[in-house]
């Protein structure tokens, strides 16, 4: 069986995680939290990278630094996890979710504007698959009406627009270290500062909302409640796997594009699939590779082929707005053209570090076979 994915390991993370035991310091913001963030603000040129958690830990505090209260509405695509919701709806926040564009499955900036209205606070953009949103449109449109932005950058890690980091391009950015992630660490994320004015306060909701960073930089004779705050510190043990991971990110990067630019070539001339467009001011990071077929019908046909084939494969989010909660929480604003329709077509294929060539000449080679057929 070809598995959907596989954790990412370069094969010296469990010396790291020994070293960090050996440290005598397992809890958060220790020296592997350290040489994490050090390459985070490094390698993303940001003001201030904070290990969370995951990154629904990271977005929860965006929602309590853009002080999202009741009533507070904020505007996001459904076509996205439901914790870039969440976070905001246990703040009070209302959710207006608005369509994607059918090419990249991004927030639509053209319908960001009409969901705005003078409870709004934030715009929340998820870059899908690791590709850019049209972040001019939408920071410009932030401008205009004064909003924050948020960058959902869960799956986009080393993705760039116009040569910008993802994540670096808002008021916050937030990244997932999760197991299905690029760079992982079983459980994890990032925030990112890049509004100055935010730093201070940053520090002190995540150590539960004590000046405890003040007090370890001498700023400070004791450390007291300051704020709200909670638990988002992210574990050595974590930290440690996590900072091998980035200490190989080009090796893992490259091995990513290379399996995604494969899938690219041999799928490419298939006339009943569509395969993912990436704009050209955007460089990606192969973090997924999901083809489209006509209709949700054929789409679990040919999951069901591939499966029976021993490849797995997975579909993808369904759309907030139809859930439960999305209608509890939130309202779709405007119409929904292409979030259900798109997401019903989309089928995401095994992509993986180390995953092989003779692995996706396999998958390729079955995938022809099925509309030969």
């Amino acid at each position: 069986m070809i598995p959907f994915n596989k954790p990412c390991a370069v094969g010296s993370e469990e010396s790291a995680i020994r070293a960090a035991i050996e440290n005598s310091k397992l809890s958060g913001n220790g020296p592997f939290t350290k040489k994490c963030t050090d390459w985070l603000e490094g390698r993303l040129q940001c003001k201030k990278a904070l290990l969370t958690p995951s990154c629904t830990a990271a977005l929860e505090m965006t929602a309590m630094l853009t002080e999202t209260k009741d009533g507070d509405e904020v505007i996001m695509p459904s076509y996205t996890f439901v914790s870039t919701a969440n976070a905001f709806v246990i703040r009070g926040g209302k959710i207006r979710f608005v369509d994607v564009t059918p090419d990249t499955m991004n927030i639509d900036p053209q319908q960001i504007e009409a969901a705005i209205t003078d409870r709004t606070k934030s715009i929340v953009v998820v870059h899908y698959a690791g590709i850019a949103c049209d972040m001019d449109a939408i920071m410009e449109i932030a401008h205009k009406y004064g909003l924050w932005v948020i960058e959902d950058a869960a799956q986009a890690l080393l993705s760039t627009y116009k040569g910008k980091p993802l994540g670096t391009i808002g008021h916050f950015g937030t990244f997932s270290f999760h197991d299905t992630k690029n760079y992982t660490c079983g459980e994890g994320g990032a925030l990112i500062i890049n509004d100055p004015t935010a730093l201070e306060r940053a520090e002190i909701i995540q150590e539960k909302g004590t000046n405890r960073q003040q007090f370890k930089k001498g700023m400070v004779d004791k450390y007291t409640w300051r704020d709200i705050g909670s638990s988002f510190l992210l574990s050595e043990l974590n930290a440690a796997y996590l900072h091998v991971q980035f200490q190989h990110a080009n090796t893992i990067n490259e091995n990513r594009l290379q399996t995604w630019h494969h899938y690219k070539r041999e799928l490419q001339p298939v006339e009943n699939i569509t395969i993912p467009h990436v704009p050209e001011n955007c460089m990606h990071n192969a973090h997924m590779f999901y083809i489209k077929m006509k209709d949700v019908t054929e789409r679990n046909q040919l999951m069901d082929y591939l499966n029976k084939h021993a490849i797995m494969t997975a579909t993808h989010y369904v759309p907030l707005h139809s859930s439960h909660a999305g209608r509890k929480y939130g309202k779709f604003i405007g119409s929904d053209t292409n979030t259900t329709t798109e997401s019903e077509r989309l089928l995401r294929l095994p992509l993986y570090y180390g995953i092989g060539e003779e692995a996706v000449d396999y998958v390729v080679k079955t995938i022809h076979t099925y509309y030969q057929t």
